[in-house]
């Protein structure tokens, strides 16, 4: 019963409340609610397991693409990562991550710039994380591209991300409302092929692995999770 009421909940405030929303006062949405809403999603049970299955894989110098609100810092192994880059434009989900970063004791920088142009020196990252930032990235192209430069020969692409689902039904509903739920979730695109995109940017899959997360929508919870490397 409660996965339904949350569904039932979560479809109210996706299709209606939050455009109409963002319709009447986009400013006042994108800088007071978005934040939030982004903050609450993310650190949602399934999300968060996910994280789980791979953060702590991470090791060395560590570059984190669209960290957010740092939901993934509490999951890092602080025995195996030396230092943690922090790669976000949102001012107010970085005050967020800041905040948890000094809870979890973890030395991160954070460089609020874009992943597709990043400041950060080529091939010098052992471990490069993606989770749930590549849907939202406005150009993913370039951002893998950017992965690829700055990770060391044996460095490791770790990613945890949503995407367009196989089943014909499901890929519609995520095709035909991307015009708008972009809008309202931060840019964020449920349409996007992720094992596509990784491989056609010059990586090698170490491991790759899909599932429907439990209790999320399907339009929204087919997840893409695994490690490649650049391809040789």
């Amino acid at each position: 019963m409660k996965k339904y009421i949350y569904l039932l909940i979560s479809n109210i405030s996706l299709f209606i409340v939050f455009p109409f929303i963002r319709l009447v006062t986009k400013s006042f949405y994108e800088k007071k609610i978005l934040p939030y809403v982004l903050n609450l999603t993310c650190n949602s049970r399934p999300i968060d397991y996910q994280r789980k299955k791979v953060i702590p894989e991470a090791s060395g110098k560590v570059l984190e693409i669209g960290i957010g609100p740092g939901s993934n810092l509490k999951h890092y192994d602080n025995q195996k990562v030396t230092s943690i880059l922090g790669i976000d434009p949102s001012k107010e989900l970085n005050q967020i991550a800041q905040k948890r970063a000094e809870k979890n004791n973890l030395n991160v920088e954070f460089l609020i710039e874009s992943a597709s142009r990043l400041s950060v020196e080529t091939n010098s990252i052992d471990t490069v994380v993606s989770t749930y930032a590549l849907c939202s990235i406005p150009e993913p192209q370039k951002t893998l591209q950017e992965i690829k430069r700055v990770l060391k020969d044996d460095g490791v692409f770790i990613f945890s991300e949503h995407g367009l689902s196989p089943n014909k039904r499901v890929s519609f509903i995520q095709n035909i409302t991307d015009f708008f739920y972009p809008k309202i979730a931060g840019g964020c695109h449920t349409n996007r092929n992720i094992e596509q995109l990784i491989s056609d940017s010059g990586f090698q899959f170490l491991d790759l692995n899909n599932i429907y997360l439990p209790g999320t929508q399907k339009f929204l919870g087919y997840n893409y999770w695994g490690k490649a490397k650049v391809s040789s």
